[in-house]
């Protein structure tokens, strides 16, 4: 069985930020049943409470960092493999939960207010809320400045500063979309949000009982045996396809075509990876891990260069305007200071999460595993990597962490060279900094469009970051007593990434001939990002046919079944938005996509609840294979 693991969200490539929109939705369906329905504001301090608390697993490394360490080998690595008891993983937790939140004020002031940058998802969750809540449409023009998206380029009037012409938008412009919108989304959306959680949790829990209902072969037993081709025919990544889009589902399929039908049976036949094709170490899952790494390394790299340019040229820009009038700056700011968080918190919290958490580093890891220095490094490293990763996501919906955390594992791989555990802790420290920065920057654009209260989120925040806490230390605790992390149900695979990274930087010895692959694959992807970001700023209508670098080098990491069915749900999602949708806003197929997801992740947790308790399957018919979580290998 493979029921949804904490991970799946980054298969999802963009399903966490893209979180927000279900959380908003989810919250208004809720909302309709209280006495009070909740205001639009209220609802995205739900919103943001709910996405900061489904942050924390990836912010913290649950899907990553603390799988890699329970990968350290004593005869390759110099240390044992480190498992974290329920207590060293709350601790870990509490030391990387609150940097990302108090970096947000100041980032939000400099790229939302400041820059205005677009921040597409949070965009589209502000106008699905004010459709909902028959509110005017969010103004979403942004400053008229090389190289931004423009999202509204109908309005020439507005002002350089861009901000909001002077003359305010009617209250009466809805649209017949817009009220078919809403009327869907009270009348028809929640039974649609019910029968497809119903239809995601009976599916999952049958397949709890009869494993082979999520591992079927495709061509066979042997095929699926030696060489991992099964299908899962999971509802929930049926939804992850639907709501990350056919162009990344396609994407993702092609990597997992080149990877395991062309580079894996290649490396196996000629003798660069002899062990069994799914083994990490020596077989051809852990021979194209490699080209998987170089491809996501090029594109992340490539795909920054213009963040980087256009970051020191706006410092260079500053500093002339300074200098020619000192007195001319102005600051754009619309909300009140009562509504802000003050700098001071943000300055003593600052402060205070890095000082506790290189504490608690140091108290779960010893100062064996990591000194107290470079974690320290890795708060500031993290912070750095957060203006470049925040200002990623605002231009393109995409949060580079792949390609940061590997800019932080060079980094400490050059401060702390051959120690394996620092690089990967000191990389996770730096890396949940950016990932929790960008992922909570969605929603503050939502709050600026709709007015929300910035402290308000700030304290939702806060509140969702304190709270998965004990959730995630709880869940991963659990998980790994029922069953094997990385395994057949959670394999995992970007622990992998973080362990093979810091090996290689430690020794520098790679596979064979995996070096000549990986240089190929770099260059063409590294020019595919080149064509792929030039074209999105220009605005070019084939920039989603490009193929996506992290997308592709993902199809590599997992195995077949994972990355097809999210194709089923791509091809849904075309389908349905080039025959039956009412406009280019229609949510109804996201709404069903959201129950497949919330359908078997509920259903995961009672199938924890019962591998906990002793209950297992009741047939393993059909798993001569030797996949089927909860089964032995026969």
């Amino acid at each position: 069985m493979c029921p949804t693991s904490p991970s799946a969200s980054i298969f999802g490539i963009n399903t966490v930020h893209r979180m927000s929109l279900q959380s908003a939705l989810i919250g208004f369906l809720i909302s309709r049943m209280l006495p009070t329905p909740l205001t639009p504001q209220q609802i995205i301090v739900v919103q943001t409470t709910a996405v900061a608390t489904g942050t924390m697993p990836l912010a913290a490394g649950f899907v990553g960092i603390l799988p890699a360490l329970g990968l350290l080998s004593e005869e390759r690595d110099g240390t044992p493999p480190i498992h974290l008891t329920w207590l060293s993983a709350v601790g870990w937790s509490c030391s990387v939960a609150f940097f990302g939140v108090f970096l947000s004020p100041p980032l939000r002031k400099q790229v939302i207010i400041e820059e205005q940058l677009a921040f597409p998802s949070g965009t589209a969750t502000a106008q699905l809320i004010s459709v909902l809540h028959k509110l005017p449409p969010p103004d979403t023009s942004i400053r008229s400045r090389r190289g931004y998206l423009h999202l509204d380029t109908e309005d020439d009037s507005a002002e350089p500063t861009g901000r909001s012409p002077s003359s305010p938008q009617p209250i009466d412009t809805e649209t017949d979309a817009d009220i078919n919108e809403r009327e869907f989304v009270q009348h028809e959306g929640w039974h649609a949000l019910t029968y497809s959680f119903l239809a995601s949790s009976i599916m999952t829990l049958i397949a709890y009982f009869f494993p082979i209902l999520f591992s079927i072969p495709l061509f066979g037993n042997y095929l699926a045996k030696e060489w991992l081709w099964t299908f899962t025919p999971s509802l929930s990544y049926v939804g992850q396809g639907i709501i990350m889009g056919f162009p990344t589902a396609v994407s993702m399929n092609l990597g997992m075509l080149v990877g395991w039908a062309v580079l894996s049976p290649l490396s196996k036949s000629q003798g660069w990876a002899p062990g069994a094709v799914g083994d990490m170490t020596n077989g051809a899952r852990g021979w194209i891990l490699w080209t998987s790494l170089a491809i996501m390394c090029a594109d992340s790299v490539v795909s920054l260069f213009p963040v980087v340019y256009e970051y020191f040229s706006d410092l260079y820009r500053a500093q002339i305007l300074r200098r020619g009038d000192s007195s001319s700056k102005e600051d754009h700011e619309v909300e009140t200071e009562d509504r802000l968080v003050p700098y001071t918190w943000v300055t003593a919290g600052l402060l205070i999460s890095i000082f506790v958490g290189t504490i608690l580093v140091w108290v779960v890891f010893g100062n064996e595993g990591i000194k107290p220095w470079a974690t320290v490094l890795g708060f500031i490293l993290g912070g750095m990597l957060s203006v470049l990763g925040v200002r990623a996501l605002g231009e393109t919906d995409l949060n580079p962490v792949s390609g940061l955390g590997k800019i932080s594992q060079l980094f400490f791989a050059w401060i702390q060279p051959g120690n394996v555990v620092a690089n990967i802790i000191a990389g996770g420290v730096a890396e949940a900094g950016a990932q929790q920065a960008g992922d909570l920057m969605q929603d503050l654009k939502t709050g600026h469009l709709c007015k929300a209260s910035p402290r308000a989120q700030f304290l939702g925040q806060m509140i969702g970051s304190s709270v998965s806490i004990l959730v995630t230390a709880t869940a991963y605790s659990l998980y790994t007593r029922a069953y094997p992390i990385p395994g057949p149900s959670f394999p995992a695979p970007t622990a992998y990434v973080w362990l093979s990274l810091a090996r290689l930087l430690r020794d520098g010895q790679l596979p064979e001939k995996s070096g000549v692959f990986m240089f190929a694959f770099a260059i063409v992807f590294g020019l595919v990002s080149a064509s792929k970001t030039y074209a999105a700023r220009r605005q070019s209508p084939i920039a989603k046919w490009i193929p996506s670098g992290v997308a592709f080098a993902i199809g590599f990491l997992n195995t077949p079944s994972f990355s097809l069915a999210r194709l089923v749900g791509g091809i849904m999602d075309y389908v349905y938005r080039t025959r039956y949708a009412r406009d280019g806003n229609d949510i109804s197929l996201i709404v069903v996509a959201s129950g497949f997801v919330l359908g078997e992740g509920v259903i995961s947790v009672v199938s924890l609840v019962l591998r906990t308790f002793g209950v297992g399957v009741i047939s393993c018919w059909g798993c001569g294979h030797g996949l089927c979580g909860g089964c032995p290998a026969v």
